[in-house]
């Protein structure tokens, strides 16, 4: 649906930035692309916080596309980063990759039995194919090609050139309290939410180190062991010969600067410099990055060295996970948009991002909650169709259903994720069972195959296969449960013959609900018709009475799937079978 040509006054967050990106841009490169970006390290699972990173730039970016304004959104990936630490979790890697601490990602071997040459391909790969499945368009920078093949050589030589300038900026800072805050890596994990920043090449707050040649705002990787435990011990600017040693191994060699690319600038000092090479005009950063000292706030200034200025940058809050813990990517286990869009379709994933703005955080389902997320994204889709959504509710659905190039693939039949769920899980992924099911939720308008409600189906089926506990899945009895059966009174068998004498002309969804609520209302001496307003309050009790009944009989416990799901999942013959008195 369109979304261009709105008000202010109903414009959305991903409309007011884009005015601000646009007005920018021609002020600062009138008639040149405008440029956004993200930056990523692939240091373990790019997960679902790091996400937003790639998100809120992404949606920006479309939203001029839409317009007829040519746009690149760069994604630097920070894979000459130092490997920091082993992550726990990830298969394939033991102790053993403790020795490659300190090598840049890329020279790290990747986890055993993967299909890429290193470290940083292997978790660049997972997040570029979810990236494509989500609809988003990219350019992405290699930082190892970049720094190793010399296109960055002008910008290091400058930064070393002006060495003194960048210093007295960052000594501005060095003295104050640092944040209360940990490194990447370094979080406890806590239940409430996971911290979006993490992960990034952001989160590293490298700012050069002091020795007593100096200070240096560039780090050789050694030229024995790899690693980056070296210390700049003298340098010529006008031969730009460098000298190094290693602490790890104890290697030292002099070098020409203006030749030598196994090395790389200090995070404090790289990003503000890409800024100024790519001319970035947007780029958004994690909260990590507001106080002072931060690498945002210090690149700022740094920028104006390099001839640049910084970008349009709004901080973005955290992304929670409901049903996992806040973890960082180093530590195993997190949710990733893999893991996301394994039980998810990509519009409801692009949804959750498109509809707070950057600072406000967010939970991701993972648990039962899906399902309520699921149906709140089937009634705005209906409020979009009879028109009656909100101005930004209807800017949200439109940018999670499609991009400038085009609507994203779709369920063609999206029936209600909960009932999906609940006969996967009844089915066990029978495929013939589960289209008799769902053929019969309404027999007027039967599917004629399981490719209709696909991929949702299958998305919901992964669910259940993934997060639902084994204790807590549908199994339906095979035998009846006689003592049950025995031990009911005349009103218990009473309200079983009404239920089952009803079941051939209300088979369907619809004619389910009605009778398995209007047994108890029957029972009471009212009609089945009857509405909340017509009937006491113990008709409620009634209900809940009958209902539970009936899942005993069923599944042998409390509750279960919505009673007129699971009475067409178990068909006919069997219920009779198993509520036959």
């Amino acid at each position: 649906m369109p979304i261009v040509g709105q008000s202010t006054e109903t414009t959305d967050w991903v409309s007011r930035f884009a005015d601000e990106v646009i007005e920018e841009s021609e002020r600062r490169a009138p008639g040149k692309p405008v440029v956004v970006a993200s930056g990523l390290s692939p240091s373990g699972p790019i997960h679902l916080g790091n996400l937003r990173e790639v998100m809120t730039p992404h949606l920006v970016a479309d939203e001029i596309r839409r317009r007829g304004h040519t746009v690149r959104h760069l994604i630097s990936w920070d894979d000459y980063d130092r490997y920091r630490k082993v992550p726990a979790g990830v298969p394939g890697v033991d102790d053993s990759w403790q020795q490659h601490i300190g090598k840049p990602l890329t020279s790290v071997p990747a986890p055993a039995g993967s299909a890429y040459p290193n470290w940083a391909e292997h978790f660049k790969a997972a997040m570029t194919t979810s990236l494509a499945e989500l609809g988003v368009e990219f350019d992405g920078i290699s930082q190892t090609a970049q720094y190793t093949s010399g296109v960055y050589r002008e910008q290091v030589l400058f930064a070393m050139k002006h060495r003194g300038d960048i210093d007295a900026i960052l000594d501005q800072y060095r003295t104050k309290k640092a944040p209360a805050k940990k490194q990447q890596g370094q979080k406890p994990v806590d239940e409430a939410e996971l911290e979006a920043a993490e992960g990034s090449g952001a989160a590293a707050e490298d700012d050069g180190s002091i020795s007593a040649a100096g200070y240096f705002p560039y780090k050789p990787y050694c030229g024995q062991c790899e690693k980056d435990l070296t210390t700049v011990t003298a340098y010529d600017d006008d031969t730009t010969e460098l000298t190094y040693v290693c602490a790890d191994c104890g290697f030292t060699e002099t070098v020409r600067l203006n030749e030598f690319n196994r090395g790389k600038l200090v995070w404090k000092v790289d990003w503000p410099m890409r800024w100024a090479f790519e001319g970035v005009i947007f780029e958004p950063s994690g909260v990590d990055h507001s106080s002072p000292g931060s690498s945002f706030q210090v690149g700022g200034q740094i920028v104006g060295i390099f001839g640049g200025k910084q970008p349009i940058g709004p901080m973005y809050a955290f992304v929670g996970i409901s049903g996992m813990a806040k973890m960082s990517s180093s530590k195993g286990g997190v949710p990733t948009p893999a893991d996301a869009l394994q039980i998810m379709e990509p519009q409801l994933l692009r949804w959750l991002y498109a509809r707070r703005r950057p600072n406000q955080s967010f939970k991701i389902a993972f648990d039962q909650e899906i399902q309520r997320l699921y149906d709140e994204w089937d009634k705005l889709a209906a409020k979009v169709t009879d028109d009656s959504v909100l101005p930004a509710d209807a800017a949200a659905y439109a940018r999670a259903v499609g991009t400038a190039a085009g609507e994203l693939p779709k369920t063609p039949r999206p029936m209600a994720y909960r009932t999906l769920a609940s006969v996967a899980d009844i089915t066990a992924g029978a495929e013939d069972q589960t289209l008799r099911i769902l053929s019969e939720l309404d027999p007027a308008n039967p599917l004629s195959t399981l490719d209709e409600v696909r991929p949702r189906l299958d998305k919901a089926e992964a669910w259940i296969n993934t997060h639902v506990p084994a204790d807590q899945r549908t199994v339906v009895r095979a035998e009846p449960d006689t003592e049950l059966l025995k031990s009911l009174d005349d009103e218990g068998r009473a309200s079983l013959r009404l239920l089952l004498d009803g079941l051939d002309t209300h088979w369907s969804l619809d004619g389910l609900t009605h009778l398995v609520y209007g047994v108890p209302k029957v029972q009471a001496g009212f009609s089945a018709d009857a509405g909340p307003k017509e009937l006491p309050p113990e008709i409620k009790v009634a209900q809940r009475t009958f209902f539970a009944l009936l899942y005993h009989l069923l599944v042998s416990r409390d509750t279960g799937p919505r009673l007129p799901t699971l009475l067409l999942a178990v068909g006919q013959d069997r219920v009779r079978k198993l509520l036959a008195a």
